[in-house]
């Protein structure tokens, strides 16, 4: 249920205004699609190392135990920064989407009590976030139907004024900048799609995760094949890419494109019911993003890769300290309430879209590790209780995709004329990552990992000698699991 909560959320039903204006229709969705592939093989390789080991640190720890020390030292600040940027976007997605109603507080304001609730809301331990975050899910999926739905009927003139068809991929077109606006949705894409990796860090807090991380892990691929691309395209053929209300040039005064299509088609009370789940989607996404952000800083911190008193937990188990320093750190988000907004939105977008490509691939390492590792010291792989689709080439095409994106999402700098701005932006959080890994390694002096050394065993569980005898379920049964769980 945390994946499906990670996948639909501000980023999906506000920034893809963004990929939109950026890319075009046909440009999102090729950009969608082809990240759509390589996060199923990353979904691949961590729903088989989560199953077998389930640590709350998930592939942080893999990386540490799979392949080098300081590998694990850079990707874990990596994956903390990722968060922390995502929950910073939320929060002026929240302000933006609140401002379709009323202007009377200022976009400040409603951060800051945002950022109240999510601290609060973050504080109550596993289970009441568990619980809050099914009703949450479930309302963002009935939500997403019903947008499908009435942009059915809106394109062929059934609601609205006139038929609308696929009028805007003639006029303004299917490409906002040909190639250039694909490469630069690769990284939306990346950020959009970041959260379903969620449920391997959530495997460690499981009470079945052999059950659950699988179940989840094959649920992956239709929900980013309805819900992502299914929401691109329909906002691609419903909405101009040139159309000044999407979160483009002015993060400031953007609206989401679903309301505003609806808006379009004069269906003003369900564009403000779309509205209110869209804020509904937010403050799910926000606890998801302190959830994963305080749990990455607190296996950081009793893992010696950050202060030790950041990993200090309540009662109820909760890394409170992480949860504020990670809260804190997201106040970034004031920075896009300045002249510059635009720019600074897009910063924040590229970086934690680049952070995203780098996490993946470090999964696609371990993944190969894991089992290179397995067949060294002599085990079987058909003793694990799940495995990766089509290994080893989908996780080597995943491993391969990553990389190429890291590098390529910002090969329009280099266009005539050179953009310093653009070059480091999109690529100083690589250098950031590089030089943590270094530094780290020349302090502590940590060697790679050897395949007979590999620790393999601490926290693994076993294929179960009896399984459960599989019951009929019924296609409505069926049916509810694939979409929410």
């Amino acid at each position: 249920m945390i994946a499906i909560g990670g996948i639909i959320g501000p980023g999906l039903l506000v920034g893809s205004g963004n990929a939109l204006s950026q890319g075009g229709p046909a440009g999102v969705l090729i950009s969608f699609a082809l990240v759509g592939i390589i996060v199923f093989f990353v979904m691949q390789s961590l729903g088989e190392m989560a199953t077998v080991i389930p640590v709350t640190g998930s592939f942080i720890e893999y990386a540490e135990r799979f392949i080098d020390d300081a590998l694990a030292f850079a990707l874990g600040w990596a994956y903390w920064y990722l968060w922390v940027t995502v929950l910073a976007n939320e929060y002026n997605a929240i302000s933006l989407v609140i401002g379709y109603w009323t202007h009377t507080v200022p976009q400040w304001g409603w951060i800051l009590i945002f950022w109240t609730l999510f601290l609060v809301l973050s504080n109550l331990g596993v289970l009441a976030y568990g619980e809050m975050e099914f009703w949450l899910s479930l309302i963002k999926v009935l939500a997403l139907i019903v947008f499908f739905i009435l942009a059915i009927c809106i394109s062929a003139g059934g609601v609205g004024p006139k038929t609308i068809g696929f009028k805007y991929w003639d006029d303004p077109g299917a490409f906002a900048d040909s190639i250039n606006g694909v490469a630069k949705t690769f990284v939306v894409a990346g950020t959009l799609y970041a959260g379903t990796e969620m449920v391997g860090v959530t495997a460690g807090e499981s009470a079945n995760p052999q059950k659950a991380v699988p179940t989840a892990i094959r649920q992956v691929f239709w929900r980013i094949l309805v819900f992502y691309i299914g929401t691109m395209f329909f906002i691609g053929i419903l909405i101009p890419y040139n159309d000044s209300r999407l979160l483009g040039s002015s993060a400031q005064t953007a609206s989401s494109p679903l309301t505003i299509a609806l808006t379009d088609a004069g269906i003003l009370p369900a564009a403000h019911l779309i509205n209110a789940l869209i804020v509904i989607s937010v403050i799910s996404a926000g606890n998801g993003s302190l959830y994963v952000a305080s749990r990455t800083l607190m296996f950081m911190s009793r893992n010696g890769k950050a202060p030790r008193f950041i990993g200090r937990t309540n009662k109820m188990g909760v890394p409170w300290i992480g949860i504020i320093c990670s809260n804190l750190f997201s106040c970034i988000v004031f920075l896009s309430l300045s002249s510059s907004a635009g720019k600074i939105y897009s910063a924040l977008i590229t970086t934690s879209g680049v952070a995203t490509f780098i996490v993946w691939s470090v999964i696609g390492i371990a993944h190969i590790r894991f089992r290179r590792a397995l067949a060294a010291q002599g085990q079987d792989a058909s003793t694990l209780p799940y495995r990766a689709t089509w290994y080893p080439w989908g996780t080597y095409l995943s491993l391969a995709g990553n990389i190429f994106l890291v590098f390529f999402q910002g090969y329009t700098a280099f266009l005539n004329p050179f953009s310093a701005s653009d070059f480091v932006i999109n690529y100083i959080l690589l250098a950031v990552f590089v030089l943590f890994l270094v530094v780290w390694k020349l302090w502590h002096r940590t060697k790679f990992v050897k395949l007979e050394d590999m620790d393999i065993w601490t926290g693994r569980r076993e294929l179960p000698p009896c399984e459960e005898v599989k019951t009929s379920k019924s296609w409505w049964t069926r049916i509810e699991e694939i979409v929410i769980g």
